[in-house]
């Protein structure tokens, strides 16, 4: 598996790997928003893909940063790949590459009451990863819960 930042041609890749969350998420594939966003972000360089050798899309995040504060837009995981330790790599070179200096980085996942918070194993993972439930976040499109996860960073 190889980790590097996303390109044009990935984009169907990353709509496919939508796809396979909607169910939690809410409509993102027909939603012209989605699209710009995606289109946004591997335009100015702030998105990575995990890739297997073979060549498949495994995974996908989307950055932002408005220092100090860091922000995970989004990330998905094929449901091939998880529990895999793809999330954690792609988590980890999104750290390296765009978290400078002391600051924080946050993430919107589900709210505790989420249906999608145990199945999905995302509230799991980002405590895996030393982050810390914080405030409540708006609701997500689907009309579920949503909670602020939040990293605190000494330096980069």
């Amino acid at each position: 598996m190889i980790i590097r930042p996303a390109l044009r041609s990935d984009i169907p890749g990353l709509l496919s790997l939508a796809a396979e969350v909607e169910h939690w998420f809410g409509p993102m594939v027909d939603e012209p928003g989605f699209h710009q966003a995606l289109d946004n972000h591997v335009r100015q360089e702030r998105a990575l893909v995990a890739v297997a050798d073979e060549g498949s899309l495994l995974a996908g995040l989307l950055f932002g940063s408005e220092p100090p504060v860091h922000h995970v837009h989004w990330v998905v995981v094929s449901e091939r790949a998880r529990g895999t330790g793809v999330g954690r790599a792609l988590m980890a070179e999104a750290v390296q590459r765009y978290v400078q200096g002391p600051g924080t980085l946050e993430v919107v996942t589900f709210g505790a009451d989420h249906p999608g918070a145990v199945t999905s194993g995302a509230r799991a993972f980002y405590s895996s990863l030393g982050f810390s439930p914080a405030e409540p976040a708006p609701a997500g499109p689907e009309g579920g819960s949503r909670q602020v996860y939040r990293k605190v960073f000494a330096g980069g």
